[in-house]
């Protein structure tokens, strides 16, 4: 099933069901320095990402909550058999232990920035 972040009301369910949420405050082109400046103040990491045409990275899972932004290309992200393709500036928030695949569906190289939320000590 295809999931458009930005079109589709079915967005309710994908956050129902795995807890993904979809921030809609679109920015393009995206401000690298701003959205790094309000992860860290958010506790999240934020990182550049580069990938090929047809790039996969097939089930993850991450011990922490991950942030992921697509700056440049297309990418589309899978989660519990939904897709989501985000546009630039479209901010997906991956909770921690869900299972997602992200793939470059574009024909060009892809840049995404992504984050996990730091873990506090102490």
């Amino acid at each position: 099933m295809e999931f458009n972040a930005r079109y589709d009301a079915r967005d309710e369910l994908l956050r129902d069901f795995l807890g993904v949420v979809i921030q809609r405050s679109v920015m393009s082109p995206v401000d690298q320095e701003a959205v790094a400046r309000e992860w860290l103040a958010s506790g999240f990491s934020c990182d550049l990402w580069v990938d090929p045409p047809g790039q996969v990275w097939e089930d993850y899972r991450h011990a922490t909550d991950e942030l992921v932004m697509l700056i440049v290309g297309r990418l589309e992200l899978e989660f519990g058999g939904r897709c989501l393709r985000p546009v630039v500036g479209e901010e997906i928030q991956i909770p921690a232990g869900v299972s997602h695949t992200v793939r470059n569906i574009g024909g060009t190289t892809a840049q995404w920035l992504y984050g996990y939320r730091r873990m506090q000590t102490g």
